[in-house]
C-alpha cells in the first residue's frame, strides 16, 4: 500500500464538498454499516482540510444547496435526477449519478458484457412470458433497480421454479429480469476505489457482512488459486466502463483459476475494510476535487 496522502496545514485549501448520505430503505441489513463508511469518509475530508456539508438524501433533493464538488452514496431516483443536474452544470460528483444508474442490473449486464469484461452468460428475459431455459441452473435478478428485498435475486434449478420468479416480478410491476448462468466455484467478495492502490477481497462465510444470504448457494471456499492482480484489473476495468469509482462486487473463481464478475456495486459498506477504506475514498475525492478546482 501507497503511503497515506500528506498534506501540510500551511497547503491546505479549504474545499466546500457536499456529502449526501444513503436513504435507509436502499441500505438492507446494511444501515449501520453504510452510515459507518459514510462518516469515515466526512472524518478523513475534514481532516484534509475540507469543509463538508453533509446530509440525507431527502435532506439534498429538498433543499437548494449546491457545490463544485458532491459524493454521495445515492440511490433514490429524486437524489439521482438532482445529482445528473448538478453534473451536467460541471459539478463533480463521486460517484457519478449516470454511474449509479449503469449499476442496475440490466445496464450493469449489457455494459459487462459489450465491453469484455468476464462475467457470466446472459439474458434479458421479459416477465410477462415463461423462461426460454437458456440456462438452468440460474439466477433470476430484477433487472430495473438494485436489489432492495430478498426476492429481488432468486436462484432457480427448474423451469418450473424460474417461471414463478418472473410471475412474481410481473406482479410487482418489474418488466424486465436478468438471468445469469450459475457458476460452481468459489465466492470471493471484493472492494476497490479506482486509480489507487486500494483493494481488499476475502471469502464470504457464515459471519461475512451479507444482505441476504445467497453466498451460502456456492458453499465454502475451497481455496482455488488465482491472480489477485487481475481480479483488480478487470474490476477497475468494470469501473471506469460504469463510471462508479468507489465500488465493490462478487466473482466466482472457478476450478482452472479464472473469474467471473457475478455482481458489481456503487460505493458499498467496505464493513471488513472500513477504516483504510474510508482514508482512500477521502483521499481520492481530495485529489479530484483539486484537478477540477485547479488548486
Amino acid at each position: 500500500m501507497s503511503p497515506c496522502l500528506c498534506v501540510q496545514k500551511e497547503e491546505m485549501q479549504e474545499i466546500n464538498i457536499i456529502g449526501v448520505s444513503r436513504g435507509s430503505e436502499y441500505s438492507p441489513n446494511h444501515v449501520g454499516n453504510d452510515a459507518a463508511i459514510f462518516n469515515k469518509v466526512v472524518e478523513e475530508l475534514r481532516r484534509l482540510g475540507c469543509k463538508v456539508h453533509a446530509c440525507t438524501e431527502k435532506e439534498y433533493v429538498a433543499s437548494d444547496v449546491e457545490g463544485d464538488v458532491i459524493f454521495d452514496m445515492a440511490r433514490d431516483a429524486a437524489t439521482l435526477r438532482k445529482l445528473k443536474h448538478q453534473e451536467d452544470k460541471g459539478c463533480l460528483v463521486i460517484n457519478s449519478a449516470y454511474g449509479i444508474d449503469n449499476c442496475i442490473r440490466k445496464p450493469m449486464t449489457e455494459l459487462l458484457l459489450a465491453h469484455g469484461v468476464p462475467y457470466p452468460p446472459s439474458v434479458i428475459a421479459p416477465t410477462d412470458r415463461s423462461y426460454s431455459g437458456e440456462y438452468l441452473p440460474c439466477w433470476i435478478k430484477r433487472g430495473d433497480s438494485h436489489a432492495m428485498i430478498k426476492e429481488d435475486v432468486s436462484y432457480v434449478t427448474t423451469r418450473e421454479e424460474a417461471d414463478a420468479v418472473l410471475r412474481s416480478f410481473h406482479s410487482r410491476g418489474i418488466a424486465e429480469a436478468v438471468v445469469n448462468k450459475h457458476l460452481q466455484g468459489d465466492l470471493v467478495k471484493f472492494y476497490g476505489v479506482k486509480d489507487t492502490d486500494f483493494f481488499f477481497w476475502f471469502y464470504p462465510g457464515p459471519c461475512s457482512h451479507s444482505k441476504f444470504g445467497l453466498e451460502a448457494i456456492n458453499g465454502e471456499a475451497t481455496g482455488i488459486p488465482f491472480d489477485v492482480n487481475e481480479l483488480k484489473r478487470q474490476s477497475d476495468k468494470a469501473a471506469e466502463i460504469l463510471n462508479v469509482p468507489v465500488y465493490g462486487g462478487d466473482c466466482v473463481i472457478l476450478s482452472d483459476g479464472r473469474m467471473e464478475i457475478i455482481d458489481f456495486n456503487d460505493w458499498p459498506s467496505f464493513a471488513r475494510c472500513r477504516e483504510e477504506a474510508g482514508v482512500k475514498i477521502a483521499e481520492y475525492i481530495y485529489r479530484q476535487a483539486q484537478k477540477k478546482l485547479k488548486l
